[in-house]
């Protein structure tokens, strides 16, 4: 294949430092969404997430060596996240080239060849098996388990109406490193906050897939956006409320005090204001409101941190 010169992909910043890498580079950094940094974000708070319910649990404040854990699953979320946008193009690269949002990506577009991108995957990946070598065994061995999830992934928009579910079981596997990582166990907290997070992903990509329902119809890609678009904004009504409430749930059960309730009420706010300020017909609000997301995690952790502390 003959490489073409590189592009701009359609939903990435305005502007950012990789339109000003070197010529040679850009193309893997747009590869591995460096150009779109809300999806390092949505990995990462998970594993936060998971870590200060941890810390509710054991009734101690968070301590300073749960800082550098913070800053390990911080550079895991870059390297992996990365790793995973580029096995996915490589699988969804024919796709990809079909559809008006994604036929800029570098794959697509050829200006990476498939050959560098499996290189570039390796590279990430030893990136984050360095991480994951830093962490306690228990996390270390929940950890892989998402390998399998990750691998399957790029293939349940061909074969179930559901992928954002499946997007919601792999994006959000680090609440339960994270929670190990600081429990040492696993128990029923950390399950209910896993499944809060994961009904989180459900509505927020259910709004980011809306802007690709045109084209997923034409080559028949399936998602909730299509599945559901009859009664759309009730779903996701009901996907962030499952959200809230388990949440809260995770909380008492991990022994917070009743006012977590109140903590995390800036968290619900802003989740039920998404549904308020989408206009699902249009793409650039889908998108718009899907990053947004990074704030609404960041509440969470701000909520789970303030608890922690008092």
């Amino acid at each position: 294949m003959n490489m073409q010169s590189d592009r701009r992909v359609a939903d990435s910043l305005p502007k950012s430092w990789v339109d000003h890498a070197p010529d040679n580079v850009r193309p893997f950094l747009r590869l591995a969404r460096y150009d779109r940094p809300i999806g390092f974000w949505l990995l990462a708070i998970p594993c936060w997430t998971g870590l200060l319910l941890a810390r509710l649990g054991s009734g101690m404040a968070p301590q300073w060596s749960d800082l550098l854990l913070a800053l390990l699953f911080a550079i895991g979320a870059i390297a992996m996240r990365g790793a995973g946008c580029t096995y996915n193009d490589i699988v969804d690269r024919d796709l990809d080239r079909r559809v008006a949002r994604s036929a800029d990506r570098p794959l697509a577009a050829g200006t990476v060849s498939v050959r560098s991108a499996w290189l570039f995957l390796l590279a990430q990946c030893l990136i984050g098996f360095v991480v994951l070598m830093q962490l306690p065994a228990l996390a270390i061995w929940i950890a892989l388990g998402s390998l399998v999830l990750v691998a399957a992934y790029p293939f349940m928009k061909r074969i179930t109406w559901w992928p954002q579910a499946w997007l919601g079981l792999t994006f959000n596997w680090g609440v339960l490193v994270g929670y190990a990582a600081i429990a040492g166990q696993i128990d029923t907290a950390m399950f209910v906050l896993y499944a809060s997070s994961v009904f989180w992903t459900l509505g927020y990509d259910t709004i980011y897939a809306c802007q690709d329902r045109e084209d997923d119809a034409l080559i028949g890609v399936k998602s909730t956006a299509r599945a559901l678009q009859a009664h759309l904004h009730l779903w996701l009504w009901g996907f962030y409320g499952l959200t809230a409430a388990l949440a809260a749930l995770a909380g008492a059960l991990a022994g917070a005090p009743a006012w977590l309730a109140l903590a995390i009420l800036p968290f619900t706010i802003h989740l039920f204001d998404q549904i308020r300020k989408v206009d699902l017909s249009d793409g650039a609000t889908c998108l718009a409101v899907f990053k947004s997301n990074r704030t609404t995690g960041l509440l969470l952790v701000a909520a789970f941190l303030v608890v922690s502390f008092i």
